[in-house]
């Protein structure tokens, strides 16, 4: 399989493998913040805006022909540290040209400014003021986002049709005992930088405070929930144990494991990728009724 090679030759886990990694990450973001604009070619049956909301600039995709119905708040992942990239642009624009949606992709502060809490807020606000049936999605670490602004949102009366979870990150604190026996299958994250990335972005909430950690969350009462993980990604552990207990607390969960796939594959140009990207099209047609 040539996508792990490719990440392990590229370093692609250079800021997860060892703290030092982390921290030379974060100061380089301090320092030297990435663009975070659509890239210059999107589809072409897409148009996208852009609004100020609460301090953060935040795009939305639509149809270029109208017509489109409900919306998908999409929080991008990135380690918390990582900006938007452009393979969340373009999964973006195939929601909103063939979901027939709004798309609304938020650039929320990131660490060392950002913190969980002030990402669930302004995640949550998005979705109170949407129109029509709106979703949650998010990618790694804007799967944690998602799930713990979807809930919020449940806490606040707030009905989101569908939460879709893109390897998520569950629990910060990464003591999961099975990680272990997956890193090292896994060319893409690792255990001490997450650790320290973890610490920064809880601000000054405890690492088990659902704002930061989803998985020690009460699920009961969430809408359904749609679940996409690699086995070879060190958080594919955790996204069982939430299968496990959304199923104790009664919630829908539709779950979706690519045997050998790695971290976030939904967002590869493979064939595992794009039959994921498929079944997330479908996923948010039927939850949006588009």
């Amino acid at each position: 399989m040539l996508v792990p090679v490719m990440l392990r030759v590229t370093r692609a886990n250079r800021t997860f493998v060892s703290a030092a990694g982390a921290r030379r990450r974060i100061r380089q973001r301090a320092l030297r913040p990435a663009p975070y604009g659509p890239p210059a070619v999107l589809r072409d049956d897409v148009r996208v805006g852009v609004e100020q909301r609460g301090g953060w600039p935040v795009y939305t995709i639509t149809r270029r022909e109208g017509g489109g119905h409900g919306t998908v708040v999409y929080a991008h992942g990135g380690g918390w540290v990582g900006e938007i990239v452009s393979q969340h642009w373009h999964l973006a624009a195939q929601l909103a040209a063939e979901v027939g949606t709004t798309v609304v992709l938020p650039i929320y502060p990131l660490v060392p400014f950002g913190t969980a809490e002030e990402a669930r807020v302004g995640i949550v606000d998005l979705v109170a003021s949407s129109h029509g049936p709106v979703a949650l999605a998010g990618d790694s670490a804007g799967g944690q986002i998602a799930l713990s602004a979807a809930l919020s949102a449940r806490d606040q009366g707030i009905v989101v049709a569908c939460t879709v979870l893109i390897a998520p990150a569950l629990d910060l604190t990464w003591q999961n005992p099975c990680i272990p026996e997956v890193q090292p299958t896994d060319p893409w994250l690792g255990t001490p930088g997450g650790r320290v990335l973890a610490e920064h972005w809880r601000g000054d909430l405890d690492l088990r405070d659902p704002v930061v950690s989803p998985l020690f969350g009460d699920l009961a009462g969430l809408g359904p929930v749609t679940v996409f993980t690699g086995t070879r990604d060190v958080l594919n552990p955790d996204a069982h144990l939430l299968r496990d207990r959304a199923a104790e607390a009664g919630v829908e969960l539709d779950w979706h494991e690519g045997e050998g796939d790695v971290h976030a594959y939904p967002l590869l140009p493979t064939r595992s990728g794009r039959a994921a990207r498929a079944q997330i099209v479908l996923t948010l047609r039927r939850a949006l009724g588009t």
